[in-house]
């Protein structure tokens, strides 16, 4: 099953999304939003029962769509997932995950304008699978990790290269605006074996990434058990997994986003990502 975060009146909604009907279940989930849902259970509970009868129905293209998590826990953000990735950045594969944060106000919602912030002109893509945690765990071993998994996302995790490589990653990863993630959230047992996903990101139709989520370097289990040890994750903590070759600074010449351009991360399964971009303007 797929859900979905949007506004209705202003007001944060959730809902299950089948086919172009969105069944609304803030009030049927006693939930204020989705992360709620997760955190309480209510959610996975939801997903084992599949029960929409006489729930409230929308239409999926009349709605504003939000992150699919509007107010995530925690965004571990794994760096250099990929060996071609490396490669292209011209280190090593890391011995163990390269872990950093990004902050839910670096993020905008699917279909929305990432922004091109006006400190910089170096404005990169790259496309991930999220995974999102269900339920919580502290020291998870690697044999029980899945079952930690509530479902996945797509997730673009824009960069700011001369920020990111010339001042500190922190800063170049979060930038207000530059990421996106969503549409949906796909639950565990509908996306079967995350390592069979196909990732691609386009860039104007034209395809930049492409490459299979079992090329991870530290597979999903592995990155749960590890970020486990260093803090408990809990329901709605986020992990992108890694981006893979093909991202803009490595390219000759580099291909930076513009106003205008439009951004897709399309992963097999789980979605399609899609955001345009548009220019900050420097604020007086």
């Amino acid at each position: 099953m797929k859900f979905a975060s949007y506004a209705v009146s202003g007001r944060p909604c959730f809902g299950a999304v089948i086919g172009e009907q969105v069944f609304d279940l803030n009030e049927a989930l006693a939930s204020e939003d989705i992360g709620e849902a997760l955190k309480s259970g209510a959610l996975a509970a939801f997903v084992r029962a599949s029960k929409l009868e006489g729930l409230p129905v929308r239409d999926l293209v009349s709605l504003r769509l939000l992150p699919v998590l509007p107010c995530p826990g925690r965004l571990l953000c794994i760096g250099r997932n990929y060996a071609d990735h490396a490669a292209e950045m011209k280190t090593p594969p890391p011995r163990h995950p390269s872990v950093f944060l990004r902050t839910s106000q670096s993020l905008v919602a699917p279909g929305a304008s990432l922004i091109r912030p006006s400190a910089s002109e170096a404005f990169d893509f790259e496309g991930e699978l999220a995974v999102i945690i269900g339920s919580a765990g502290r020291d998870i071993p690697m044999a029980r990790a899945m079952e930690h998994v509530f479902g996945y996302s797509c997730f673009n995790d824009g960069s700011v290269r001369d920020f990111q490589f010339d001042h500190s990653l922190t800063a170049g990863k979060n930038f207000d605006g530059t990421g996106s993630f969503g549409p949906y959230l796909v639950s565990a047992d509908e996306v079967g074996d995350p390592r069979e996903l196909t990732l691609r990101t386009l860039v104007n139709g034209r395809e930049m990434q492409h490459a299979q989520i079992s090329d991870l370097l530290f597979d999903i289990p592995f990155l749960i058990s590890y970020l486990s040890r260093i803090t408990k994750l809990e329901p709605g903590d986020v992990i992108a997994t890694g981006t893979p070759s093909g991202a803009g600074f490595s390219r000759t010449p580099p291909v930076w986003l513009r106003p205008g351009d439009t951004v897709e991360v399309s992963i097999s399964r789980v979605g399609h990502l899609r955001n345009t971009v548009a220019q900050k303007e420097i604020e007086d």
